[in-house]
């Protein structure tokens, strides 16, 4: 999304469009976890990763700048679940380690944590 374009939904938004990339790649990488973790692990990390944009997109919907606040927060609760699910995965050697899911993991919550920030800035104004 380029700079000065209007936000017309939430597919316009930078943190929806890394948080969509991000839950395409769990999904992937839960497909490398054993049988034995089909309905466990992967599950948690599918579910941690959908409610990422569906929080952020459900948030805009609202159109209350203080509901936005509050599902971009529980966006941001839902990364840092998934990031300690992919952390343990990974230290069970149960996956690869992905340094690129990794960085779109900090550049979510980066973009995330600005938007809250300019949004709570803006309701003090």
């Amino acid at each position: 999304m380029a700079v000065g374009v209007p936000i017309r939904n939430h597919r316009d938004l930078i943190a929806w469009q890394r948080a969509m990339e991000l839950a395409e790649r769990v999904y992937a990488v839960a497909t490398e976890l054993p049988e034995s973790e089909r309905f466990s692990l992967s599950q948690q990390l599918r579910r941690a990763a959908v409610s990422v944009p569906s929080n952020i997109a459900e948030g805009h919907g609202r159109h209350s700048r203080k509901d936005y606040v509050k599902f971009l927060r529980i966006a941001r609760g839902s990364l840092a679940e998934l990031s300690t699910q992919l952390e343990l995965a990974t230290r069970l050697k149960l996956v690869r380690n992905d340094p690129q899911t990794a960085q779109l993991i900090e550049e979510t919550d980066r973009i995330l944590n600005a938007l809250i920030r300019s949004l709570v800035v803006r309701s003090n104004d």
